[in-house]
C-alpha cells in the first residue's frame, strides 16, 4: 500500500465536507419528509412482504439506510425514488433468507369506507380479497410493478429507477403483469 499525501488527505477531507454539505435536511425537514413517505413505503413493503409487523421493521431500518447515505439528491422526488429502492432492496435482501415463504401474503378486509362514501362493503371486501389471493400468486417482480404503478401512482421511469431495471422495460413489464393478473382472477372465478 503506498503512503498518502498531505494534499490528499486535503482533498479527502474537502470531498467529505462537501458531501455532507450537499445534504442539506435538518431535522424539522426529515420530519416533513417522513409525514410524506412513511404511509406509502410502509404500504409498499406491507405488500411486498404480506406481514405488517415486518413492514414496519423494514420501514425503520430503510430510513436508516436512507439517513446513513445521505444521499446528494436534488429534489424530493429523487429522495423519495431512492427510498422505495432501498425498500425495495430490504424485501428481496428479507426474500433471499430461507425461512421466508415469499408467496404467503394474509387476506385482509377494508380499512375503511369505499371513498368515504358507505359503498357496497360486501362487494369491496371480495374484490380485495381476490385482488390480494390474485397478487399472491404473482411472482414478487410483477407485485412490485403493479403496486408501484397503480397504489403509488409511481412513472415508469421511477418505477425503473425503484427497480433497477430499464426505463424502456417498464411498459411491456407492466403489460404482462396485468395480464398474468387478470388470468389469475379470470380463474379464480371459475
Amino acid at each position: 500500500m503506498r503512503d498518502v499525501t498531505v494534499t490528499e488527505l486535503e482533498q479527502l477531507a474537502a470531498g467529505i465536507a462537501e458531501a455532507e454539505a450537499t445534504f442539506q435536511m435538518d431535522e424539522e425537514a426529515f420530519g416533513c419528509f417522513y409525514e410524506r413517505t412513511a404511509r406509502p413505503v410502509w404500504a409498499y413493503l406491507a405488500r411486498m412482504t404480506g406481514d405488517p409487523r415486518l413492514a414496519d421493521d423494514l420501514l425503520q431500518e430503510a430510513y436508516y439506510r436512507f439517513l446513513r447515505a445521505r444521499p446528494a439528491l436534488d429534489d424530493e422526488a429523487h429522495r423519495r425514488n431512492y427510498l422505495f429502492r432501498i425498500a425495495t432492496n430490504l424485501v428481496h435482501d428479507i426474500r433471499r433468507r430461507p425461512q421466508v415463504d415469499e408467496t404467503a401474503m394474509p387476506v385482509r378486509g377494508p380499512a375503511e369506507t369505499i371513498d368515504g362514501q358507505g359503498g357496497d362493503m360486501a362487494a369491496e371486501t371480495v374484490r380485495r380479497i381476490d385482488t390480494a389471493r390474485g397478487l399472491a400468486q404473482l411472482k414478487p417482480r410483477e407485485r412490485e410493478l403493479l403496486w408501484l404503478a397503480y397504489a403509488q401512482g409511481s412513472s415508469h421511469h421511477e418505477i425503473a429507477e425503484t427497480l433497477g431495471v430499464k426505463a424502456s422495460s417498464v411498459k411491456m413489464l407492466l403489460f404482462r403483469a396485468r395480464r398474468r393478473l387478470a388470468a389469475v382472477l379470470r380463474a379464480a372465478e371459475r
